[in-house]
Parts: C-alpha cells; sequence; structure tokens
C-alpha cells in the first residue's frame, strides 16, 4: 500500500479498517462517528473546541500542561467570554463537581504530565444540555471510558499503541453531530477542520476519506496495533496490564524511602504515564531531603520543569516509561539499582538502554520486539 493514494479504493479499505477495528477494541457504540483527521490528538481537540464551541458558556478543567492549551484557546484565542476554569495543581484533580451539566465542559481523562487521571464518569450527568469534550490521548486503549458521558473524544495512535504521531481520532456523540450541523462558528476554520459542507457533515471522513494525506505506513502499523490488542484480549487485557504495571511500580515505590509518586491519592492515579522531576527516578516520583517525610514532600514541582525533558523509553519496561538521572553521590549508586530493577542502566549524563532489552518505540502496551523468550518478558 505504500505505492498507493489513500484515496484509492484499496487505501480507503485500509483507512476504513483502521476506524471498525478502533471500534471494535474500544467498544465505541454504533451511533457514534469516528474519523481519522490530521494534526494528532492536538489538531483533532482543536477542531472540535475551534467548530463545536460558541453557543453555551463553557468550564475548562486543568490540572496539568495540556489542559492549560485547552484554555490558552478557549479564553486567549477564541475569547470565548461566557467560559470559567477551574484548576487544580500538579498531582491533584479540581473539584469535577463544579462543571455544570448546561455548560460545554473540556476536559482531559488522564492528566499525561501530571499523572492525574479522572477516576470516572459519575460527576457528569446523563441529561446535561452542553457537550463534553475529552482529550482521552493517553487514556484510550488502558482506561475505560464510559462513551455515554463523552460527546466528543479525541486521541492519538503514538500513545497506548506506540504508533507513529502525526494522525488524530475523533469520536463523536449523535449530540456532538448535530451541533456541527446546526453551529456556525464566526471564525474562520482551516480546510484540516472542516468536517462540514452545506451546513451538513461530510459522512465520507467517518468511512476513511481522510481531509489531507495520512501515511499509509501509519496506518499499517497501527493496524498492525490493534491486531495485536485483538489477539491478547482486547480492551479489558490492555488495562489489566496497565494495572499490573502500576502495581510493579507503586510496590517499588512503597519500599523505597527516597521516592514518592506526586499523584497523591490512589483513585486518581494515572495507570499509564506520571511526570517527572530531575532528581527523581520514577516518572511521578520526586527525592525527598534529609528529615522529610513523604507527606511533607508531595507538593507540584512549579512549572513542568522537569516534564519539558520526558525522555520515553517504551513498551514493557516495569510499568511507565519516564527516567531520569539522580545527580550526585549515594544516589548514583540508588539509580543504577532501580533502574536494573527496571531493565535499564545508568550512563553518563543520559540513560543507556540495558543490552538484555529492545525498545524500539514508546508505547507501554505493546509486545516487545525482542529476542527473549516470551516468558522471560515483563508484563
Amino acid at each position: 500500500m505504500l505505492g498507493r493514494s489513500h484515496r484509492s479504493k484499496p487505501g480507503k479499505a485500509k483507512l476504513k479498517e483502521a476506524i471498525d477495528r478502533t471500534r471494535a477494541v474500544l467498544r465505541v457504540p454504533a451511533e457514534y462517528r469516528i474519523g481519522i483527521v490530521a494534526g494528532s490528538d492536538t489538531g483533532a481537540v482543536e477542531l472540535a473546541l475551534w467548530s463545536l464551541l460558541g453557543p453555551k458558556p463553557v468550564d475548562v478543567l486543568a490540572w496539568e500542561s495540556f489542559g492549560e492549551d485547552w484554555v490558552t484557546d478557549v479564553v486567549k484565542q477564541l475569547k470565548l467570554k461566557e467560559s470559567r476554569v477551574i484548576k487544580a495543581g500538579y498531582g491533584a484533580l479540581p473539584d469535577l463537581t463544579q462543571a455544570k451539566s448546561a455548560h460545554d465542559i473540556v476536559f482531559l481523562w488522564n492528566g499525561t504530565t501530571s499523572g492525574v487521571r479522572v477516576p470516572d464518569g459519575n460527576w457528569i450527568r446523563n441529561d446535561r444540555e452542553g457537550l463534553t469534550i475529552c482529550d482521552a490521548t493517553s487514556a484510550a486503549f488502558a482506561m475505560d471510558l464510559p462513551w455515554a458521558k463523552l460527546d466528543v473524544a479525541t486521541f492519538s495512535w503514538q500513545k497506548a499503541l506506540g504508533s507513529e504521531g502525526g494522525h488524530g481520532m475523533i469520536v463523536l456523540s449523535p449530540k456532538a453531530a448535530a451541533r456541527f450541523e446546526s453551529y456556525n462558528p464566526p471564525w474562520p476554520m482551516p480546510k484540516t477542520s472542516r468536517l462540514t459542507k452545506d451546513g451538513k457533515l461530510i459522512e465520507g471522513i467517518f468511512e476513511g476519506e481522510t481531509i489531507n494525506t495520512p501515511s499509509m505506513l501509519a496506518v499499517e502499523d497501527y493496524l498492525d496495533a490493534l491486531k495485536w490488542a485483538e489477539k491478547i484480549g482486547g480492551l479489558p487485557e490492555l488495562m489489566a496490564r496497565a494495572d499490573r504495571n502500576l502495581a510493579a511500580l507503586a510496590h517499588w515505590v512503597k519500599k523505597t524511602e527516597w521516592v514518592d509518586f506526586l499523584a497523591a491519592d490512589e483513585k486518581t492515579r494515572s495507570n499509564i504515564g506520571v511526570p517527572e522531576d530531575r532528581r527523581s527516578v520514577v516518572h511521578g516520583a520526586r527525592q525527598r531531603g534529609a528529615g522529610e517525610s513523604r507527606d511533607q514532600h508531595r507538593q507540584p514541582f512549579g512549572k513542568r520543569r522537569g516534564c519539558a525533558r520526558h525522555r520515553r523509553l517504551s513498551r514493557g519496561t516495569a510499568g511507565l516509561a519516564h527516567l531520569v538521572r539522580i545527580d550526585g553521590g549515594n544516589g548514583r549508586h540508588r539509580e543504577s539499582h532501580a533502574l536494573a530493577r527496571l531493565g535499564l542502566r545508568a550512563g553518563k549524563g543520559k540513560l543507556n538502554r540495558c543490552p538484555r532489552f529492545s525498545f524500539p518505540t514508546i508505547c507501554p502496551l505493546r509486545r516487545l520486539r525482542s529476542s527473549r523468550s516470551a516468558a522471560s518478558r515483563p508484563t
């Protein structure tokens, strides 16, 4: 397919297969539309924000950097006067009950850079008047998304399944589809964000007719990932795998005196990604000073000091994949032992890959492409 157009019959069939397998693995209801759009998850979220917001007041929930990006879109770019920002610091979750069902609600399901996730959808009313627009990019395939509570959900292939970035997925409820057709935004919309023509949704987009040119190589990789997910047991096994990895990491953190999770509440602790401090070995844990208790030291780092330096190391580590050096002295010794448990080793000024492991991409869920036997591979 690499030499064929995505608009050819076989090309469209591959894209439609990607949509259909996504629906099957994620258990998306049949009445919901799924489309492949440009710009990865960012493009998908902004397509939804710029196309749908305006008719109702907007509540934006933010507790980490990507949530702050959507605050910027709503408050500074779209300049929506009837908007509220409901915030919490790194490691915490805002009061979700403050979001009003009469408003459109914009939120993330999983805070990629804070390690804090929404525990469930019980705070979202079934009889809500507004739309819920959910950035689910690092939650899809690892967490149970309650589709009845979500009117728009977006994600990219590159997060949980490790495929190439640049391709976004948008999932629309019938209610969201009706808003697309009934509301015409007062601001200009670029071509890659236009899902309607003459007041009607372009249905071909939800059948594999993408607005712009996708990478057919990336499509094949995504299909390979979806087939693997189906083979190992689908969404239940993907979620269980992420939970087991988090449990293994939590066990190590519990018995290690000098680290702790940034996300203090276990109910809202992400099972797929946690943030890092430059001095920490665990993504989401922070080194404590002498005489400090865990509770004294459990606090936000400020403005993403460490998060901007993420090193994603890949599928199959003992769980969550961001690790950094500890500077100096005994910290280096402790680091070496800690990384050895995760199949990594410390290098000079950076992390080297352990020769016993193979890390071809950043995905924490998919299988290892390694010469080791399946029995010896980490879950």
